[in-house]
């Protein structure tokens, strides 16, 4: 049995201002219909004998990755809730012990939830291939087939071929094995090196991707980071169940040591193997890698949204919120939504990053969230704010309910749009229709729940000395939440 375990906790800062801290890449539809989270699980389809998968994820994006589940009929054997980001290694450690506890011992396939493969047939014949060197004790990695001279990549250089008696022990008629020995990692290149890299047809591009048996992982990792297994055991055993959700004890979780399954066992285990896959990758871990995966118009552009173009070539524009038009330009990032725009050259699409740690240190919102907020029960939507107001618009979800809560530095009027709104207001409880409206005062408990069967939609206009969102004190929540 193969359990898929999907890491789904980075924040993706290099796509910004689409990905955001609380709204990552991975819950983003930037390659398809569908979010590159659920392209992820959907490209297992094909694969025999695959369990459910198992998730392993930020606290923060807990229900919009219950809702994108739920969106396309999976049921995940777990969600995993990291308190405190500790890398893969912890990740996939928790993972493996929590595999371990049911009482069989599977071959977990470990995928990055941000990942594009175009190709499924080559993937899915190298995971065959993987799970038959997992079950023989081997600790698999893919390596992709480099396109390029990449300097983005860390390397991996193949060592000794490893038949299998299902090819009769022969190499194919071009002298390949289905996989190799590790011989060593390498950290990203200059391009220099890069080059005499793809040159040697010795080296494949790093993927992230591995697969081993649950308890070949945890020896593995006991023998050569023991510290961090026991932190993981320990949060393991501290961890409380929530809704659909396995919250990790914090406290032992922040203790582990932070490491990459590359530095903490790939590196060291003698049982370390490469399966070469050419399967139309991408890591999408720029703007400028976006673009070589969408599909573009004949002039080379990647277009998104309301955009015009004229005498343009091989730039990516995105509209998010309005019309952008562009004239002249050649090999530039243009990304539009409601409350940022990014303008870049592909060339230095990488230093992205760069603008996300300005905007953190100080203390932006633009770097957390978009205008548009997603909540279990719906979602909000700033529209305009100066000092001492705010205004709001409001969706909440058929039959979805906010905490009962109160506020002790804001009042609030609630107008509804659309739909209809159960407001509970202290000791009372009145039924809205639109066009109608009410008003919440200061330190009076109050819920917002939509009895109906389409959307509500309500303007929230607060007033007060402070409008943050840690301004609430809740009562009760549905959602286990407690602020």
């Amino acid at each position: 049995m193969i359990t898929p375990v999907i890491l789904s906790g980075g924040s993706g800062t290099r796509l910004w201002p689409l990905s955001r801290e609380l709204y990552p890449k991975q819950l983003l539809p930037l390659a398809g219909i569908h979010t590159m989270l659920q392209e992820t699980i959907l490209r297992l389809n094909g694969i025999s004998v695959v369990d459910a998968p198992l998730i392993v994820a930020n606290d923060s994006h807990r229900f919009m990755i219950a809702e994108q589940m739920r969106l396309i009929g999976i049921k995940p054997s777990a969600i995993i809730l990291e308190p405190v980001g500790r890398n893969t290694a912890p990740a996939v450690a928790v993972s493996a012990i929590h595999a371990a506890v049911k009482g069989d011992d599977p071959v977990l396939l470990v995928l990055p939830a941000d990942h594009v493969i175009r190709d499924m047939a080559p993937f899915h014949a190298a995971v065959a291939v993987g799970e038959r060197l997992a079950l023989k004790g081997r600790l698999v990695t893919f390596g992709i087939v480099p396109g390029g001279p990449e300097t983005g990549y860390g390397y991996i250089k193949k060592g000794k071929g490893i038949p299998e008696k299902t090819h009769s022990r022969r190499r194919s008629a071009e002298g390949h094995f289905p996989a190799f020995a590790v011989e060593r990692f390498v950290e990203k290149p200059d391009l220099v090196t890069a080059k005499k890299y793809v040159a040697s047809g010795e080296y494949l591009w790093n993927s992230g991707m591995f697969m081993f048996r649950a308890s070949v992982y945890l020896r593995e990792l006991k023998r050569f980071a023991p510290a961090m297994l026991a932190a993981c055991r320990k949060a393991y055993k501290g961890a409380k169940k929530d809704l659909d959700f396995l919250r990790l004890g914090a406290e032992a979780f922040a203790a582990s040591p932070a490491d990459s399954i590359d530095y903490a066992v790939m590196e060291n285990t003698a049982s370390a193997t490469v399966i070469p896959l050419a399967a139309g990758w991408s890591d999408v871990g720029s703007w400028s890698s976006l673009w070589e995966v969408h599909r573009r118009d004949k002039s080379g552009n990647a277009l998104a949204g309301d955009v015009i173009v004229r005498d343009t070539k091989n730039s990516l524009i995105h509209a998010g919120s309005r019309l952008v038009a562009a004239i002249g330009l050649k090999d530039l990032v243009i990304v539009e939504t409601a409350d940022a725009v990014l303008v870049a050259h592909k060339d230095h699409c990488q230093k992205v990053k760069q603008v996300v740690d300005h905007l953190r240190e100080a203390k932006r919102d633009e770097a957390l969230l978009h205008r548009r907020v997603n909540r279990p029960w719906g979602a909000y939507e700033c529209i305009d704010s100066e000092d001492r107001f705010q205004v709001k618009r409001i969706t909440v979800n058929p039959g979805a309910s906010l905490s009962l809560q109160k506020h002790m530095h804001r009042a609030e009027h609630w107008v509804v749009v659309k739909g209809t709104a159960r407001i509970t207001k202290g000791d009372t409880v009145v039924t809205l229709s639109e066009n109608e409206s009410t008003y919440i005062p200061l330190g009076i408990r109050h819920r917002l729940e939509n009895p109906g069967k389409i959307p509500l939609e309500l303007i929230e206009v607060q007033s007060g000395s402070y409008l943050g969102e840690d301004d609430i004190e809740r009562f009760e929540d549905r959602y286990g939440r407690n602020a």
